[in-house]
């Protein structure tokens, strides 16, 4: 959290500016106020909000800190125009309109202000004096009341309906971590390991309820939009929410260090909860539109439109200003359409597989082979934090539970009855299925190479052969190096399964699981021919000694079987 890439803190934001610049021709930058001009000006969240249909210019300040008042009246002579603009952020905002007004009176009406506080974490009594603070849902504002400008309207036209959407929106951020404001000294964690924090502020401000331990979203979720929704809270209640047959745009908004694959889920149970509420969404906007830097966390803007019978702009009108185009870099795409209905509830076709001619193992000794399958889930389950830790050394991070999703699977099917010690054929098919769809990515598709092959080869073993498990093995991983390139020692899983079926003979199990822990042992020390850990400098992997993950998979497997057995 506290490693940037940059050159110097204290040049950071005219340097991004700079940048920002160059991916877009059509803004100029004033780097001695730090002003822009799309031939045309910026608070640095403004700045990617400037383009035709958006803002026509912004002033920045340093890292969490609002433009003096002298870079902010420079703005506005730069910008000065017969049909005006509008911007905020109170104290030097408002300095700088007074002070621009005094020097030319003839202008002055000319100059409008709109505020922005769609926070409601905090309170009415807390923001009583300070006010509330400004979030993501202000960029709703920028973009309807730009539409509209963009279009001809008057100043007073779109001032009057900047402060109508501003007066209909709420924001509630969360977060797993405050962030770190680059040039300042590492700190320790503001949170606990297991702890996330509600209510926080985009300059790293403390919010208002922390919770531990972190709940899954379906259980966050509904607290936050009670927050933003609630009309009997004497705090929050900013928003008329009425209940059933509401209608709202939806804006989850990225906080800076969230992961697209974690900010999906997000919108995916937000847009749930919120027809769970009677709540109709007419239009979803997801990704980074204002951040904390690089704070892990997210925000949910709900801006609520208003009923066919009230006075005012219409949801149509709205909704049109919403869609309009824009070029303004900052603004993300989004469907000009209310999100269709709920997908049906998945229904997976089943394709019945008719059973083995024959039963491998008899109804006195089926329970050990499914009591064997389920040990070595369970301890999968249980070691995939080390695993994890090992992987994010060598690899990519995602062994650990990449192994666990095909251990739930298996025991899943284990529960159901599908994976039994009564159809050993039709039970490794099954095993086979769910690596493949549980766990996906290259192991996924090793270990269901290997136990389809395994599956055929006790199929083709002869009837009442003792080695028939030596004879199916063999066979399996043969097939298995038809697809991949690795031969032990490669530093990959590869490795202690062939030390296990080699030394497999007449059924010596607790040979071959000696010799396969001393191969997944021995990757600690070995340089990495395929896998993610050849991408990774074999001096690092020996200095930390940490052996390869999916080897270590393989080998709390088969210790697991041979425990059972």
């Amino acid at each position: 959290m506290a490693k940037h890439f940059l050159n110097d803190s204290s040049t950071l934001v005219i340097d991004s500016l700079e940048g920002l610049c160059a991916v877009n021709p059509h803004l100029s930058l004033d780097p001695s106020n730090k002003g822009f001009n799309p031939e045309y000006q910026t608070d640095f969240e403004l700045t990617p909000f400037l383009k035709s249909g958006m803002l026509t210019g912004a002033v920045c300040g340093n890292i969490f800190a609002s433009p003096n008042a002298n870079q902010v009246r420079r703005g506005i002579d730069l910008l000065d125009n017969e049909r005006g603009n509008y911007t905020g952020d109170v104290l030097n905002f408002g300095l700088s309109k007074e002070q621009y007004a005094a020097l030319h009176p003839e202008k002055a009406t000319r100059l409008k202000f709109v505020i922005v506080g769609d926070d409601v974490a905090v309170g009415k009594t807390q923001g009583n004096i300070v006010g509330r603070r400004g979030l993501a849902g202000t960029c709703l504002v920028y973009k309807i009341a730009g539409a509209l400008a963009s279009r001809g309207a008057s100043l007073d036209e779109v001032y009057d309906l900047a402060r109508w959407v501003a007066s209909r929106i709420a924001t509630i951020g969360v977060g797993s971590e405050h962030c770190h404001v680059p040039g300042t000294a590492a700190s320790e964690s503001h949170l606990g390991g297991n702890e996330i924090e509600i209510g926080m502020g985009i300059h790293n401000e403390s919010g208002h309820q922390r919770l531990s331990p972190a709940p899954p979203l379906k259980d966050l979720v509904p607290k936050l939009l009670e927050l933003l929704t609630s009309t009997s809270d004497p705090e929050r209640s900013f928003v008329p929410f009425q209940g059933n047959d509401d209608k709202v745009i939806l804006l989850v908004n990225n906080l800076g260090g969230l992961s697209e694959l974690e900010l999906g889920g997000v919108v995916g149970q937000v847009r749930k909860d919120l027809d769970a509420k009677g709540i109709k969404i007419e239009r979803i906007l997801a990704g980074t539109f204002m951040t904390s830097l690089n704070m892990p966390g997210f925000s949910v803007t709900l801006l609520l439109l208003p009923p066919a019978n009230q006075e005012g702009p219409s949801t149509e009108h709205v909704l049109d200003l919403l869609d309009a185009e824009t070029s303004a870099p900052g603004w993300k795409w989004s469907a000009k359409s209310s999100p269709s209905g709920q997908a049906a509830a998945h229904s997976p076709v089943i394709v019945e597989r008719t059973a083995g001619t024959r039963k491998l193992v008899s109804s006195s000794n089926s329970k050990i082979f499914a009591d064997a399958i389920g040990r070595a889930c369970r301890n999968i389950i249980a070691a995939e934090p080390e695993i994890t830790r090992m992987d994010t050394i060598a690899g990519d991070g995602d062994c650990g539970l990449t192994l666990k999703s095909g251990a739930s699977g298996v025991l899943s099917r284990l529960e159901s009855g599908q994976i039994n010690g009564q159809d050993i054929v039709g039970s490794t098919i099954e095993i086979a299925r769910v690596a493949e769809e549980h766990m996906g990515g290259t192991s996924g598709a090793l270990y269901s190479i290997f136990f389809s092959a395994l599956a055929q080869g006790i199929e083709a073993a002869p009837v009442d052969d003792p080695t028939i498990w030596s004879f199916a093995l063999r066979y399996a991983l043969e097939k298995l190096y038809t697809y991949t390139r690795a031969r032990p020692p490669s530093r990959t899983l590869v490795d202690p399964l062939a030390a296990f079926v080699e030394n497999f003979q007449d059924n010596a199990f607790a040979i071959a699981v000696r010799k396969a822990q001393e191969a997944a042992e021995a990757t600690k020390n070995q340089e990495a021919k395929a896998g993610r850990s050849a991408y990774v400098g074999s001096k690092s992997l020996r200095d930390e000694q940490v052996a390869d993950p999916g080897a270590w998979g393989v080998k709390v497997i088969l210790e697991s079987l041979f425990d059972q057995v």
